[in-house]
């Protein structure tokens, strides 16, 4: 039983990091990237979807995203999805694609974004704490049930503390290296 809540914790911990990586690959650095568009939201025929899901989307330059809806009578709503979405850009229409051009990244809006994606690492944190603290509760009432010894459990606790500090060391790797990256000019 005490294995099977220590593995639970690993999985529920590594998943919360993978989160935070779908998250910071969703954040502009100055390189563009279809990961920046693909999950905007777009009214499609009254029901939402995503852009990825009525449009292919490309990367023709480190600086260009181009998209081209399957119907072309979408791209109005492409467009104004992209222009509320909390990128900063304005999309272009072109014919039947629509041009998105990231401009270069001012200091201000690095900052914001080293802001934002520390907000990001603090939530991921807090996930893997409040995982912790589940499998004590788990630890401490299967102590209170019996079946398992005082040292049993005690190491469990450490087991699962030593699981804690690889994800949380592993999110702060996550930061720092996507504050380089926003940094870098």
């Amino acid at each position: 039983m005490i294995n099977e809540l220590l593995k639970d914790a690993e999985k529920r911990m590594k998943k919360a990091v993978e989160v935070l990586r779908g998250e910071f690959a969703g954040l502009r650095t100055g390189r563009a990237s279809t990961v920046l568009v693909e999950d905007i939201k777009v009214d499609y025929y009254g029901s939402v979807m995503t852009i990825k899901q009525i449009a292919q989307i490309s990367v023709p330059e480190a600086n260009q995203i181009v998209i081209q809806p399957w119907d072309v009578s979408v791209i109005p709503n492409v467009e104004k999805a992209i222009r509320n979405s909390d990128l900063g850009v304005q999309p272009q229409r072109d014919g039947n694609v629509i041009r998105v051009i990231l401009p270069p990244l001012t200091e201000e809006r690095r900052r914001e974004l080293v802001k934002k994606a520390g907000k990001m690492a603090e939530q991921a944190r807090i996930a893997i704490r409040n995982i912790r603290h589940e499998i004590i509760k788990e630890l401490d009432k299967l102590k209170k049930e019996g079946g398992y010894s005082e040292d049993d459990i005690k190491r469990a606790k450490e087991e699962l503390q030593k699981i804690t500090d690889r994800f949380t060391k592993e999110v702060d790797n996550l930061l720092k290296k996507k504050e380089e990256e926003i940094l870098t000019i």
